[in-house]
Parts: C-alpha cells; sequence; structure tokens
C-alpha cells in the first residue's frame, strides 16, 4: 500500500490526466448510451401507441394469433382459386365468328359460322347455312384446334379467328 501512495503522490498529473481522459471516455460511452436509449423508448413507445394496457406481451400474443388467422384464410383462398381456375381451363375463352353467304343468290349474309373454344382450343364449330327454302345448323368438335371432320372454309376462319381472339381483346 505504501508503494502505491508513493506511486500516486509522484506521478499525481499523469494519474490526473489518466483518470480524466477515463472519465471523459466513460462519459461518452453514457452520452451513447443514452442516445441508443432514447431510440429504443421512441420504437417502444409508437409501438404501443393507441393501446390502453401497454402489456407487450399480449399484444405481440394476438398479432401471432391474427397473423395465423391471416394464413388459414389464405390457404383457404388459394385452395378455391385453384379450383376456380382448373374450372376455367374448360370454359369458353375463344370465339371467332363469321357470317357469310352460303348461296351466290342470297343476299344480308344469314348464314354463319361460330367457334367457341377452351383455353387448350378445344370445344366445338357451329354452322348455320340459311337458304330460301330452309335452315341448317349443325356442330363440329373441335379439339386442340383442330376437327376430325372435314372443315368449311367459313369453319376454318371462325376457329382461326378463335384462336387470335385473345390477342384480339388485349388489343382493344
Amino acid at each position: 500500500m505504501e508503494q502505491l501512495r508513493e506511486v500516486i503522490t509522484r506521478y499525481n498529473v499523469e494519474v490526473i490526466i489518466g483518470l480524466m481522459i477515463a472519465f471523459i471516455f466513460v462519459l461518452i460511452l453514457y452520452i451513447i448510451s443514452e442516445f441508443r436509449i432514447n431510440h429504443i423508448t421512441e420504437k417502444y413507445n409508437a409501438l404501443v401507441d393507441g393501446v390502453d394496457t401497454v402489456n407487450l406481451e399480449e399484444l405481440i400474443k394476438e398479432a401471432l394469433e391474427e397473423v395465423e388467422l391471416v394464413k388459414k384464410d389464405y390457404e383457404i383462398m388459394d385452395e378455391k382459386y385453384n379450383a376456380v381456375d382448373k374450372r376455367l381451363k374448360c370454359a369458353i375463352q375463344k370465339i371467332g365468328f363469321i357470317r357469310y353467304n352460303a348461296f351466290a343468290d342470297m343476299g344480308s349474309e344469314l348464314s354463319f359460322s361460330i367457334a367457341l373454344l377452351d383455353e387448350k382450343l378445344d370445344g366445338v364449330v357451329i354452322t348455320s347455312i340459311f337458304g330460301r327454302d330452309y335452315s341448317t345448323s349443325y356442330a363440329k368438335s373441335i379439339a386442340n384446334g383442330d376437327s376430325k371432320y372435314s372443315l368449311s372454309v367459313e369453319e376454318m376462319q371462325a376457329i382461326d379467328r378463335a384462336k387470335k381472339y385473345e390477342d384480339y381483346i388485349t388489343n382493344i
């Protein structure tokens, strides 16, 4: 102990300068920690703003329960979306229509062909031929944009228009 006293008395100026440097260093660390605490306090206050009873644990539990409910709702909606999407693939999505005169002596383009196709270009082409004394309607199945039955020029035009229907709709 006596040696410590002797060192302090001999180097008292250096010891005081060292203590002052240590004090300034501790003071700087204190100021930095105060800024950090204030920043965290502001975040906490923003988090619990508008909450009557400030119980952060209960608040977090409620938020997590709501997130779980949203996840379940999302899964249900995703299943419903997939079911609707699956059904819509078979729905009529492409339509091609053409009117024409089936006979040279007839006017007003009363005959027509209409192609009704789904996403995979499966469907039907319906044709109605109008004559002076009769009118005939018939349908031909379409698979992958083609028919196993022979097609008239007008029926092929209706199918081509149906294939281009999506491009036509997007350009409107």
